[in-house]
């Protein structure tokens, strides 16, 4: 892999694409999840291509009290909020930006959240080694419950990450299937929301999650795709926040 994280990222949004299947498909990158030892959380997810409605940009932010907010420049029943709506205190559509400062350093705002937070990822030598073995992954492999759960107890100690969800079920009812490809630390990063500054990266306790979607306890940007089952009023939720 030659291209810096930014090349790769233009790659995508020059030519985005749905994946194949008859459920609910997402493709693109974002920052799986990074935490702050002040207890704040914030994760990022830019979708050029998805199977639901117009690409768009989402960011999640859980406070120091555990309540989560999600912003998406797509409606909520179009963006994240579809499936993790159950757990939100509000769900906004909004303006959400993401620039790139650097081959391997960006800056998102969220203006209607006075949220601003700059990162910067690298590789390291597990995720050299993850992305090695990524590729060389056959097809089906990403698509089988049961080797994504070994992958998942495999990287979770290996990435330094704790718990790693890579399957299972949503907080609205869907279920989920995420296939990072590519993946990079996040080396450093600050963020301030709302004039606070939330202070540097750091574990969590006890770890965040969204049901069975779990929150590295060290920051990760992935690039990949997302595969939600397909929605069923009898069975899922919704709800795209609990205001």
């Amino acid at each position: 892999m030659s291209l810096s994280p930014r090349g790769l990222v233009e790659r995508i949004e020059a030519t985005p694409a749905i994946p194949g299947g008859l459920d609910e498909r997402f493709d693109g990158y974002g920052v799986m999840g990074l935490s702050f030892t002040s207890g704040h959380v914030l994760a990022m997810r830019r979708f050029p291509a998805t199977s639901v409605g117009p690409g768009y940009t989402s960011v999640w932010h859980r406070d120091a009290q555990g309540e989560w907010m999600f912003y998406a420049t797509a409606a909520p029943d179009l963006a994240c909020s579809r499936y993790f709506g159950v757990d939100a205190l509000a769900s906004i559509q909004t303006e959400v930006r993401v620039i790139w400062m650097a081959p391997a350093r960006f800056r998102v705002l969220v203006p209607a959240a006075s949220l601003e937070w700059d990162v910067a990822i690298g590789p390291t030598v597990a995720t050299r080694l993850m992305n090695a073995m990524a590729r060389w992954l056959p097809g089906a492999a990403w698509r089988n419950p049961a080797f994504l759960a070994a992958m998942g107890r495999m990287a979770g100690p290996f990435l330094g990450v704790g718990r790693i969800g890579l399957y299972g079920t949503t907080p609205n009812g869907q279920r989920f299937i995420t296939n990072p490809r590519v993946v990079f630390r996040v080396l450093d990063s600050r963020a301030v929301v709302a004039g606070t500054d939330l202070g540097p990266p750091g574990p969590v306790v006890p770890q965040a999650q969204l049901r069975d979607f779990w929150i590295p306890q060290r920051g990760m940007f992935a690039i990949g795709q997302a595969h939600f089952e397909p929605f069923d009023p009898a069975r899922h939720s919704a709800r795209t926040a609990r205001s």
